[in-house]
């Protein structure tokens, strides 16, 4: 067998399998079907453009996980998991897209086989890539199984960061700080911004200091003046023109560990509701990072970053921030921890955060957005961007 090259130690998966089997053990499950690409990946190893099919991997109480997908992918799960071959299992290419059959009833009878088909099944039900028709597959081909929501249990094993993982996330942000300094070498008035967003990618993908970059979880968001009040819009063909604001939401992408970051440029002179809003937005976040220790809440962060721009009369609805690490498309958020009132989760070292504390306003929008560890002393942003309003005349 070809040696494959892994990114962690076995002794880290063996971790992971170890946390996993006792969250699953806490929750009464037996046998854990993991859809989550992200899961799939933390827990096995496995990386592979192949989440618009079905796959999973399947995790028991004792022994090597087992990878499950479409055949002609099971090669990729060789080249990439950790797991022997005969932990490898394909299914045939008649089930992909079909509507006669189905990926899970040939995974049931792998199920039946294995005499695991009267175990206390945990399915991710609350996850992009585990449809309907997979629960009703399982559902009427292993009617003796008790099935239990599994959703968000694997993301929470993922909250603390390992050495590695914050090691590549460190990687991953010296990128977005190239990124963002070519985007404000290049961005001028005349330049289209699908020429932007083409160099957005090819500076993420060329990496930096000998590491490759990855894609991201998600697309380059860059919209500009009025299109800059909605937080999710991406590119167009249109100039950038003088006297206008656009946000930059982009992330670093290394060994699929993300470390997302937001500036904002204007070009041409600023209007003072522009400096305004900076400057409630940089105490906000100062506030904000100065409360993220060890011991506090996800409440509490929230709470610090709100009254510091209410003394500014400006309020905000949305969450502020989110666990982020490893992830696929379509989102690059861990889907656990939330910057925002009522998360009583509390912060532990090692957990990582995208602190996001946006302001869109009827036809305008700011960012000014930070990645960040939790030390045993406060939080570390990653990145060394200046953090403020960036002007260009």
């Amino acid at each position: 067998m070809t040696e494959i090259e892994l990114r962690f130690s076995r002794d880290e998966y063996g971790l992971r399998l170890d946390k996993t089997r006792a969250a699953m053990q806490a929750a009464g499950i037996e046998l854990l079907i993991v859809s989550d690409p992200s899961n799939m990946a933390w827990l096995s190893g496995y990386d592979g453009w192949s989440f618009y099919v079905h796959q999973c991997v399947l995790l028991t109480l004792d022994g090597d996980p087992i990878w499950y997908g479409r055949g002609q992918d099971a090669n990729g799960a060789k080249r990439t998991v950790f797991m022997d071959h005969d932990h490898i299992i394909g299914y045939p290419d008649h089930y992909v897209q079909s509507t006669q059959r189905h990926p899970m009833d040939f995974l049931s009878r792998i199920i039946q086989q294995r005499r695991w088909e009267r175990l206390a099944i945990g399915v991710e039900m609350d996850n992009y890539y585990f449809s309907a028709a997979c629960y009703a597959s399982l559902q009427s081909h292993l009617p003796q199984a008790m099935f239990k929501d599994a959703t968000g249990l694997v993301n929470w094993q993922r909250a603390v960061k390992s050495p590695q993982e914050i090691e590549y996330m460190r990687i991953a942000a010296r990128m977005v700080e190239q990124m963002h300094a070519h985007i404000f070498d290049r961005i001028e008035p005349g330049l289209r911004k699908n020429e932007m967003a083409a160099e957005i990618f090819h500076r993420g993908i060329l990496g930096v200091d000998g590491y490759g970059g990855d894609y991201p979880a998600i697309v380059p968001l860059l919209p500009t003046g009025a299109d800059a009040s909605a937080p999710h819009l991406t590119w167009n063909d249109k100039p950038f023109e003088r006297g206008t604001g656009t946000f930059f939401e982009i992330a670093g992408c290394y060994h699929r560990y993300h470390c997302p970051q937001s500036r904002t440029i204007y070009l041409g002179k600023p209007p003072q509701k522009w400096l305004d809003a900076e400057q409630a937005m940089l105490e906000g976040i100062a506030a904000a990072l100065n409360t993220a220790k060890p011991g506090a809440t996800c409440e509490h962060v929230e709470d610090a970053w709100r009254k510091a721009i209410a003394r500014h009369g400006i309020e905000k609805e949305s969450r502020c921030g989110y666990s982020i690490g490893l992830s696929y498309p379509p989102d690059w958020g861990e889907r656990t921890m939330s910057l925002r009132p009522g998360d009583h989760s509390v912060l532990q070292e090692n957990m990582t955060f995208h602190f996001i504390p946006a302001l869109w306003f009827d036809d305008w929008g700011l960012e000014i957005t930070e990645s960040f560890v939790v030390t045993a002393n406060g939080a570390e942003t990653f990145c060394n961007t200046p953090r403020k309003l960036l002007v260009k005349t």
